[in-house]
C-alpha cells in the first residue's frame, strides 16, 4: 500500500507525547483488539517497565532513522520520540488505518512520519522517507498469527533495510520470531521482562558488520 499523508485534526505537543488521555488510548487499543485480535499481541498495552528496558537497548546519539512497525495508539512511538535527536526521524507503519488516522491526529512532531501499509514494505517506506537503511527496527507485531510466509518476509527485508551493525529490537509473548531470526541474523538475543502483562520476551537481532575489502 501507498504512504497516506493523513491532515492532523488535533494539535498536541511535539516530543513528549503527553497529548491525549490514558483512557482515549486504551479505549483505542481496546477497540482495536476485539475488531482485529490477530493483528494486535495482547489486550493490555505494554508497561513502562517494558518500554523503556527495550529503549535501553538503542545508542539514541547515533540514531538517524528509527522505524517502527505496529505503532498502535503510541506506547512506545512517544517515548521514542523523547529520545530521539532532533535531527532524526522516526518511521511507523501501521496495516491499521484507525491507528494510523489516531497517532497522525494525537503526535504533532515533525520528526514522526506515519504511514500505512505493511513491514514487508519497508525498504521502500524507508526510500520514499528519503533516506538509505535504518539504524533501529521496533516491531511488536504478533508473528505467531501472520499469514504463512509474512513473518519471514518481513525478518528479511527489515534485515537489508539495516545498516551493518544495526538491531531489529521486537517484543513478543513467545520464541516463535527466532524461527525467523536464527537463519539470517548472526547476533541473537531473548532476554524476559516479568513486569508486563503478560510477562513479555525482548529479542533483538543485530545485522552483522559488513566485513573490510581485502586490498
Amino acid at each position: 500500500m501507498a504512504s497516506i499523508p493523513l491532515k492532523k485534526t488535533k494539535k498536541a505537543k511535539a516530543g513528549a507525547g503527553k497529548s491525549g488521555s490514558f483512557f482515549s488510548q486504551w479505549g483505542m487499543f481496546f477497540r482495536q483488539f476485539i475488531k482485529h485480535p490477530g493483528m494486535i499481541g495482547s489486550v493490555i498495552p505494554s508497561s513502562a517497565t517494558l518500554v523503556d528496558r527495550v529503549l535501553d537497548q538503542v545508542d539514541w546519539r547515533n540514531t538517524r532513522l528509527f522505524v517502527e512497525y505496529g505503532p498502535g495508539v503510541g506506547t512506545f512511538t512517544r517515548p521514542i520520540l523523547d529520545r530521539l535527536p532532533a535531527d532524526a526521524m522516526l518511521l511507523a507503519i501501521d496495516l491499521n488505518l484507525d491507528f494510523v488516522a489516531y497517532l497522525e491526529a494525537e503526535i504533532d512532531d515533525p520528526r514522526l512520519r506515519v504511514v500505512h501499509g505493511s513491514a514487508a514494505d519497508v525498504r521502500r517506506f524507508i526510500k520514499e522517507a528519503g533516506h538509505y537503511q535504518a539504524d533501529y527496527v521496533l516491531s511488536g507485531i504478533p508473528f505467531s498469527t501472520l499469514p504463512d510466509g509474512v513473518g519471514e518476509a518481513i525478518c528479511a527485508e527489515t534485515r537489508r533495510a539495516l545498516r551493518p551493525g544495526g538491531a531489529f529490537l521486537i517484543y513478543q509473548y513467545s520464541r516463535y520470531v527466532l524461527r525467523f531470526l536464527n537463519p539470517i541474523f548472526g547476533d541473537v538475543s531473548d532476554a524476559l521482562e516479568w513486569r508486563n502483562i503478560p510477562p513479555c520476551r525482548m529479542i533483538r537481532a543485530v545485522r552483522e558488520e559488513e566485513l573490510a575489502q581485502a586490498a
